[in-house]
């Protein structure tokens, strides 16, 4: 058999494989080993076959990390938790806090550091689980 049979049937390997998980990194080796494999039909040695599915596979996956990460800040500042009330339970001597929120309490830390520490404050962040909290309602600006 040639060469490129094996390239496209590891791809398909790939490809039944991402089915299985549904990570799209996989899918980016899939097609970097079309890619692989078209350049063997093509009568490119085999260095330069191996060369052009590791690039496509670098270029696939960097992409997928930078549009990941703009997709998680945009889950985080869409967050149901930003502008809820919360009660401050106890000031902790470095200006963070313990809160009572849904049921629990949560570690919390002020935005700025002039916010006051009296009266109803409201969420402004989440970093983890981790709450930051601000006197001023981020939903009524």
């Amino acid at each position: 058999m040639e060469i490129y049979v094996y390239w496209f049937l590891l791809s398909l390997l790939l490809l039944a494989l991402e089915m299985a998980t549904g990570t799209f990194y996989l899918l980016v080796l899939s097609i970097s080993a079309v890619v692989g494999g078209s350049a063997a039909m093509l009568g490119t040695n085999i260095v330069a076959q191996l060369l052009l599915c590791a690039l496509t596979a670098v270029a696939g996956t960097m992409y997928l990390r930078r549009r990941k990460g703009t997709q998680t800040n945009e889950i985080v500042n869409g967050s149901l938790d930003i502008g809820q009330p919360v009660k401050v339970l106890k000031w902790h001597d470095d200006g963070r806090a313990r809160v009572h929120y849904r049921g629990t309490e949560w570690d919390a830390e002020v935005q700025f550091a002039d916010t006051r520490h009296e009266g109803t404050l409201y969420i402004s962040a989440v970093h983890g689980s981790n709450l930051v909290l601000t006197d001023r309602n981020p939903q009524n600006k």
